[in-house]
C-alpha cells in the first residue's frame, strides 16, 4: 500500500521541511528491454537519512548512481539543490558533484595507495589552493572523525573490512559534502561492525548536517538510522513511511522486509 507523503520528517515534525533531492518521472533501460527504472519519484528533506529498500535488481543503486551521474537515466528530473542536473553543463555538475559524497559498497580505495593518500588524491583533485600542511590537517580530521586517525599509514590489504568502509567514509567526508549517498554501507559485516557503521552514520548526520539515501538489506541498519524509509518494487516506489509504519503495512509484501 502506497503511503501519502506529507513531507514529514518524524523525528523533528514542528520543522519545516526543504526538499534537498527530489526526483521525478526517472526512467532506465538496459539493452532492448531490461527496464529498471519505471518512473521513480521521491524526495530527500533538507537534513533527514531516507533509507531505500528493494529486492536485487529492483533498481536501488541505479537510482543513486544516476544522482551523481554515474549512470545516465533516459527521462526524467533529478533536482539537487534547485537545479535538474540533466540541464547542466559538465563543469556545472562537476560543482554540484563536489557537494555529494558517495560511498561504494567496497570503500573503493587505491590499493597502492596508503590511506593518507588515499585522502590527499580525494583532495587535492578538488582543491588545489590548499598547500601540504593544510591537506595533512584535513586527512587527520577526516580519519579522526571516522574514528581511524592510527591507521593513516597503512595500506588498504592490511585493513580489515570495516576499517575499509570506515577509510572510504572519511575519504567522503574530506570534501564536506551536504549529501552522502550510501550504497549498502553494511554489507559483508559483523553485526557488532555493522551497528558501528550505523552509529556513524547517524553521527556524520548530526555532526556534519547532512542529507543521505541509503541503500540496504541490513533492516538493523534501516531501522536504526532512517528517518524514513521508500521500497522500491520492480521499478517503482511501491511504499512509503517509517519503519514503524511499514512493518505492520497492510502488504505482505512490504511486511516481508521486517521478519
Amino acid at each position: 500500500m502506497i503511503k501519502e507523503d506529507k513531507n514529514t520528517d518524524p523525528k523533528s515534525k514542528d520543522k519545516k521541511q526543504v526538499p534537498i533531492i527530489e526526483i521525478k518521472n526517472l526512467h532506465k533501460t538496459f539493452g532492448k528491454d531490461n527496464e529498471v527504472l519505471k518512473g521513480v519519484n521521491l524526495t530527500v528533506n533538507k537534513g533527514e537519512d531516507l533509507v531505500i529498500l528493494g529486492r536485487s535488481g529492483s533498481g536501488k543503486s541505479v537510482t543513486i548512481k544516476c544522482i551523481v551521474g554515474l549512470i545516465e537515466p533516459d527521462k526524467g528530473e533529478i533536482n539537487v539543490f534547485g537545479q535538474n542536473l540533466l540541464d547542466l553543463s559538465k563543469s556545472e555538475l562537476n560543482e554540484v558533484r563536489v557537494k555529494i559524497g558517495f560511498l561504494f559498497q567496497s570503500g573503493a580505495l587505491y590499493d597502492s595507495m596508503s590511506v593518507r593518500e588515499n585522502l590527499a588524491f580525494t583532495l587535492r583533485a578538488h582543491k588545489r589552493d590548499l598547500n601540504e600542511d593544510e591537506v595533512e590537517n584535513e586527512v587527520i580530521e577526516a580519519l579522526e572523525s571516522v574514528g581511524l586517525g592510527d591507521a593513516i599509514d597503512k595500506m588498504p590489504a592490511e585493513l580489515s573490512g570495516g576499517m575499509r568502509k570506515r577509510i572510504g567514509l572519511a575519504r567522503t567526508l574530506i570534501l564536506k559534502p551536504e549529501i552522502i549517498l550510501y550504497d549498502e554501507p553494511t554489507t559483508g559485516l559483523d553485526t557488532i561492525t555493522s551497528r558501528e557503521i550505523s552509529e556513524l552514520i547517524l553521527d556524520i548526520k548530526h555532526k556534519q548536517k547532512t542529507s543521505s539515501i541509503i541503500i540496504t538489506h541490513d533492516m538493523a541498519c534501516a531501522k536504526m538510522t532512517a528517518d524514513r524509509i521508500m521500497v522500491l518494487k520492480d521499478g517503482e516506489i511501491h511504499a512509503e513511511g517509517t519503519y514503524e509504519e511499514l512493518e505492520k503495512d497492510e502488504d505482505e509484501w512490504v511486511r516481508s522486509f521486517f521478519e
